[in-house]
């Protein structure tokens, strides 16, 4: 039986390397791993075009992003959003004109959600508000294709898919300081803290917003089984249904790591958005998903891959935030 050929965008990053793995479990799929930037500069039409004509592929999983945490969101918000719709209207219209793609799947992102919506988030309330200040343009980009996608189904009847996991993490994150999200920028200050020996850590914010977090195989195993489903445009979250305050979660990683030390809030610094949960049930009602990893047992992994993996980021730690 023929191979399905599955082009997967942003195939070496944080999450692309692990949905790559997941795919290549099924023997029906062929990867395509598409990435790095200097070669593939999807915010450029020829370069897309070039790519579906190149590889012919049967399914287009779209991860590639331009993204960061809050200090990296409220430095760049112009070339986040630009990036990010220009990668994913490029992307869209070209297998649109491309003609022979079978599936589209967008992997968006809880940032799109208002900046108040009442948890547990439901996809129905993405609409009902302005998301968080630090991340908006990033989350209006991939809400602004969302929309496009259940445009491109209804006139060009567009096989598409829009998956929305909240935080990840994992082995392999992205530890760099300047663009890290929450769980790695904690996992550098607290070994940076442990190797100075500090008696105290400051964090940003004032500890009570919440997140959930989603570990990232989990993700990939969603993606995966979005393969095999049928669905429509609507967006599905992707998440554990579980939420943790950034102050329990600090604590949580300080006593992994063993930091023995004070762990100071500061308030001049933003919280992002107060709280992050989603409601899940749409997720295991079409896919079948229901995530696996309990976050304490995906902590430690987490650390531990850190450990292993220390000497690539000494050079971090002189860029702390």
């Amino acid at each position: 039986m023929k191979k399905e050929k599955v082009l997967v965008t942003g195939a070496n990053g944080f999450l692309g390397k692990s949905v790559c793995r997941q795919i290549k479990k099924n023997k029906a799929y062929e990867v395509i791993p598409l990435s790095g930037k200097a070669q593939w500069d999807l915010t450029k039409q020829k370069y897309v075009d070039y790519a579906l004509n190149e590889f012919s592929p049967d399914v287009v999983v779209h991860l590639a992003a331009t993204c960061g945490g809050i200090g990296a969101n409220r430095e760049n918000p112009g070339l986040y959003m630009y990036d990010n719709l220009s990668m994913g209207m490029n992307l869209i219209e070209s297998c649109r004109k491309y003609g022979k793609l079978k599936k589209f799947v967008m992997v968006g992102t809880v940032c799109a959600y208002p900046k108040f919506t009442p948890v547990p988030f439901k996809e129905e309330d993405i609409w009902n508000g302005y998301p968080e200040e630090t991340n908006a343009p990033y989350g209006i980009a991939k809400k602004t294709l969302m929309e496009l996608l259940i445009a491109y189904n209804k006139q060009y009847d567009f096989n598409c898919t829009n998956l929305i996991p909240v935080n990840m993490y994992g082995p392999n994150d992205n530890f760099d300081p300047v663009k890290s999200h929450v769980i790695p920028a904690l996992i550098l200050k607290f070994a940076k803290a442990i190797e100075d020996n500090s008696s105290s850590v400051e964090l940003w914010g004032t500890g009570s917003a919440s997140r959930e977090f989603l570990y990232v195989d989990d993700c990939a195993s969603a993606i995966s089984q979005c393969l095999e489903r049928d669905t429509t445009p609507h967006p599905i979250n992707i998440g554990t249904c579980s939420e943790i305050t950034i102050r329990k979660l600090a604590e949580t990683l300080s006593e992994i790591m063993g930091y023995e030390g004070k762990i100071k809030f500061n308030s001049d610094y933003p919280d992002g958005q107060p709280r992050r949960c989603l409601d899940t049930s749409r997720a295991y009602k079409v896919l079948g998903f229901r995530a696996k990893t309990e976050l304490y047992k995906g902590l430690k992994e987490t650390v531990s891959w850190f450990y292993k993996n220390k000497e690539k980021f000494v050079d971090y730690f002189n860029n702390i935030q």
